[in-house]
C-alpha cells in the first residue's frame, strides 16, 4: 500500500477519508490496493480507514485481530454488534465526507462492492458516502513502465499470430491443389490460435473466439468441439483474440479483426464493416484530441462519439455494447470502460492507462467488430497495434 499516495489523492479529491471494508474478500479492489493477502481466511467484517491527514485506522474481530497486522495505524477490536456499531461511530468520528467502493444507483457496478446495508448503517451516524470510482483507477488501472512494455510484448506476439491464422485458414480452406482433404471448423482455428499463442509464451482467459457467418452475429460467441460450425469457401469471419504473458503484472492485448473466405464481400458487408471502421475512427480521435489539449475525457464521451456515427448510418439498434473496456492485468480491467450504453461512465481516461476501443453491428446475418487497444500518456494517446482498414481477404 502506498499511503502517501492515497493520502493525496483523497486530498486531490476533497475527501476526508477511504473505508475499506471487507467479509469473505467481497472486495478484491480493496485487497489489491492495500497489497493484502487474496487468500486469506477471511470470516468476520474487518474496516480499515484512511483519512486525508493522520495515521490510519483498523477495526478488526478479536477471533482475527491479526488480519490487518501489514498496514500501518492503530488498532481496535470488536466481538458484539453493539461494539461493532460503538466502535466504528468513534473510528469516523469527525470525518464526514468518506470514500468507498460504491457507486450511487450502482451506476458503475464495477466498484460496487459495498452492501447496501453497511451503506445504510455510516448514513445513520451522518457520514456522506461517495464513490472512490476516479480513485480505484488511480490505484488499480494505471501502468507502470513495465506492465506498458509487457502490453507491447504481447501485441507484437498477436498481431503475428492473427496474421498467420489468416493464412492458416486460407490454406485449409482453399489448398493449392484446389482440394481440402477435411473439414475445418471454427473450433479448429480456436486451437490452432490457442497453440499458437501458448508456443509464444502468453496466456489468456476463455476463447479466443473464431465465428462464422450469423456465428459472428453473436458478440460473446464460444465455439466448442461439439458445438461449432464449418468454415467454408465463401464464408465470412470474426476473429477476437486475447492474451499476456505469464506473470502476474503483466497486461492482456486484445483485438478483432473480420474478413471474407475466397470472394470480394457483399455490399452490406462492405457498408457495415466502412461503419463500424469509422465509429472506432471517431473513439481513437476524441480520444486523441482531447490528450492532446489536455482536456479531460471521461468514458461515455468516447462512447458517445462511435455510437454516434453507427446511429447516423441507421445501425444504431445493432450496436448492443459499450464502445472499448479498460485492460489491466485482467482483460476487462478496473479502470474507466468506454460507455454510455450499459453504463453512464463518468469515470476519467487517466494518463498510463490501456483501453480497448470496440464498437461493432451484430446484424442477423452476420456482425462486424473492429477492435483495437490505445494506450495514454500526459499529453498524448495513441493506438498500441495495427489498425485493420479493409475486411481481410483470404
Amino acid at each position: 500500500m502506498n499511503l502517501d499516495a492515497i493520502q493525496a489523492a483523497l486530498r486531490e479529491a476533497g475527501h476526508d477519508g477511504w473505508l475499506f471494508y471487507d467479509h469473505h474478500h467481497r472486495d478484491p479492489i480493496g485487497e489489491r490496493i492495500l497489497g493484502l493477502d487474496p487468500k486469506a481466511h477471511i470470516t468476520r467484517r474487518y474496516y480499515y480507514f484512511v483519512p486525508a491527514e493522520g495515521e490510519p485506522r483498523k477495526f478488526v474481530h478479536r477471533i482475527e485481530q491479526g488480519r490487518l497486522d501489514s498496514l500501518p495505524g492503530s488498532k481496535g477490536l470488536y466481538s458484539s454488534w453493539q461494539e461493532l456499531a460503538g466502535g466504528l461511530d468513534a473510528m469516523l468520528r469527525g470525518f464526514n465526507r468518506i470514500a468507498m467502493q460504491y457507486s450511487p444507483n450502482n451506476a458503475i457496478m464495477y466498484v460496487s462492492m459495498t452492501d447496501a446495508g453497511t451503506i445504510e448503517f455510516l448514513r445513520s451516524l451522518g457520514k456522506q458516502i461517495v464513490s472512490s470510482a476516479d480513485m480505484v483507477s488511480q490505484f488499480e488501472a494505471v501502468l507502470n513502465a513495465d506492465q506498458i512494455a509487457s502490453h507491447g510484448i504481447a501485441q507484437k506476439a498477436i498481431d503475428t499470430v492473427l496474421e498467420e491464422a489468416w493464412r492458416a485458414m486460407a490454406s485449409a480452406v482453399r489448398p493449392a491443389n484446389g482440394s481440402a482433404s477435411s473439414t475445418l471448423t471454427e473450433f479448429d482455428m480456436v486451437e490452432w490460435l490457442s497453440n499458437a499463442m501458448r508456443n509464444e509464451g502468453l496466456i489468456w482467459e476463455n476463447g479466443p473466439n473464431v465465428s462464422a457467418n450469423a456465428n459472428s452475429s453473436d458478440s460473446h460467441y464460444e465455439p466448442t468441439k461439439e458445438k461449432c460450425s464449418p468454415i467454408r469457401d465463401g464464408d465470412f469471419i470474426l476473429i477476437d483474440i486475447w492474451g499476456r504473458l505469464n506473470h502476474p503484472d503483466a497486461i492482456f492485448y486484445d483485438v478483432t479483426w473480420t474478413g471474407v473466405v475466397g470472394r470480394e464481400p457483399s455490399e452490406l458487408e462492405q457498408r457495415v464493416f466502412e461503419t463500424v471502421r469509422n465509429a472506432r475512427d471517431a473513439a481513437i480521435t476524441t480520444v486523441e484530441s482531447a490528450f492532446a489539449a489536455n482536456r479531460p475525457i471521461r468514458g461515455f464521451e468516447a462512447d458517445d462519439a462511435a455510437r454516434g456515427v453507427i446511429r447516423n448510418a441507421g445501425f444504431g439498434e445493432y450496436f448492443t455494447h459499450r464502445t472499448g473496456h479498460n485492460i489491466a492485468q485482467e482483460i476487462h480491467g478496473p479502470g474507466a470502460h468506454l460507455d454510455n450504453l450499459e453504463t453512464h461512465d463518468e469515470r476519467l481516461l487517466l494518463p498510463n492507462t490501456c483501453f480497448s476501443v470496440e464498437p461493432g453491428i451484430y446484424l442477423p446475418e452476420f456482425g462486424v467488430r473492429s477492435e483495437i487497444d490505445m494506450l495514454t500518456a500526459p499529453g498524448k494517446a495513441w493506438v498500441t497495434g495495427k489498425i485493420q482498414r479493409e475486411l481481410v481477404r483470404i
